[in-house]
């Protein structure tokens, strides 16, 4: 479903109110409203970009500032896209990302540019394992573990440069760029709410305005206004980056679902083949079915009534009754096969006999421990963790 288009005028009011309220999250959304209501005293709406990648973080501020901007500015309005924004894909991102980001920037009315990098410096795609490391060193931090300090760098971070540099050269009026970096970010530890780039980088100040946020005052943000966000969020996802280094966080897993039972059936067929027969709708229990096959080697199965879901055995379909012969299945009803027993009395639906269970996910938003966050971003799956 769509992103319905944003009434700027009362998500202004609603956020606003929200930030000389009682709230616990209060204080900081009146931080970073002011925040950026300073960058556009400085600016102005013209000379200020937004990064937005479709993230959680990048999600709340730009709710943010479309609140800012519209208290300022009373005849801003979404249909002419005249908020000047940036997006910079990662290496192959997740097509639920770019469908969000794509339905937000026309929701929000966003002059979204998206900059691609030269595919000879592809944008950054970190190493993060379980132990909550970026590319070897402790995210968040810029010490070793003998207490030195270090610079922790990412790799293909050139690709970032020259993306800027392109930006630089097809928005030159740019000079300052909100991003919704956040203290517990890699990197972010030491920033502040406004910093240059590096000498040798595109110049322009970057402007922080969640810098101070936790993971637990993104989603009570979010929650609390019903703003709507990327929907790998939903599906056990905390952070979002390439598709070749983000998975579902181990810590939001659920109990895994257990195999489908097998049908009994009533009926008189005895399948000789294992040619796949044509699917049927989903069975339960006093269901009639039936099933034919077009190449005629199978006999159709007529009117084929669930009578028990529990079927304590399965019949083969050989020459024998015997569990230790060889097994005859029959691919048919929705993928399920069919089994039928030698004295052609009585067939069963089996579910192929598969230990493989179903992993599920709770929701980002569930996510108890933010430091947690992370553990589904690396060159592999992190290590799976409890989580209360």
């Amino acid at each position: 479903m769509a992103i319905s288009k944003v009434d700027l005028p009362t998500v202004s009011e609603q956020v606003y109110a929200l930030s000389t309220s009682a709230e616990p999250i209060a204080p900081l959304v009146k931080e970073a409203l002011d925040v950026i209501d300073e960058a556009l005293d400085r600016y102005g709406k013209d000379k200020l970009s937004l990064s937005f990648n479709g993230g959680k973080d990048c999600t709340v501020l730009l709710h943010l500032y479309a609140a800012a901007l519209a208290r300022r500015y009373p005849n801003l309005c979404v249909e002419k896209h005249d908020i000047p924004s940036l997006y910079i894909p990662m290496p192959s991102p997740f097509h639920e990302l770019e469908s969000f980001i794509d339905e937000a920037a026309s929701a929000y009315g966003l002059d979204l540019y998206h900059c691609m990098p030269p595919s000879e410096n592809p944008m950054p795609v970190e190493t993060v394992a379980a132990n909550g490391r970026l590319n070897g060193q402790v995210i968040g931090q810029d010490t070793d573990a003998a207490g030195e300090k270090v610079r922790v760098k990412t790799k293909g971070g050139e690709g970032m440069r020259q993306a800027l540099d392109i930006y630089k050269q097809r928005c030159p009026h740019i000079e300052a760029i909100l991003v919704g970096t956040r203290r517990g970010d890699p990197h972010g530890a030491k920033l502040s709410h406004r910093n240059m780039t590096d000498p040798d980088w595109p110049q322009y100040e970057r402007i922080h305005p969640i810098i101070n946020w936790s993971y637990a005052d993104i989603w009570t943000f979010l929650r609390y206004f019903k703003v709507p966000y990327c929907k790998l969020y939903d599906e056990g996802y905390t952070s979002l980056g390439s598709t070749h280094n983000t998975f579902r966080n181990p810590a939001l897993r659920i109990s895994s679902t257990p195999p489908t039972p097998r049908p009994k059936f009533s009926c008189g067929c005895k399948p000789k083949s294992s040619k796949s027969a044509s699917t049927t709708p989903p069975i339960t229990n006093g269901t009639s079915i039936s099933t034919s096959t077009s190449n005629g080697t199978l006999p159709n199965f007529q009117n084929l009534t669930v009578i028990d879901i529990n079927g304590p055995e399965i019949c083969y379909a050989d020459e024998s009754d015997s569990p230790t012969d060889t097994k005859f299945p029959v691919n048919a009803l929705a993928g399920i096969q069919v089994l039928s027993s030698d004295d052609s009395t009585t067939c069963y639906v089996d579910d192929g006999g598969s230990a493989a269970a179903v992993e599920q996910y709770r929701p980002a938003y569930e996510l108890a421990d933010g430091s947690f966050e992370r553990l589904g971003r690396g060159s592999q799956p992190a290590v799976p963790v409890s989580s209360s």
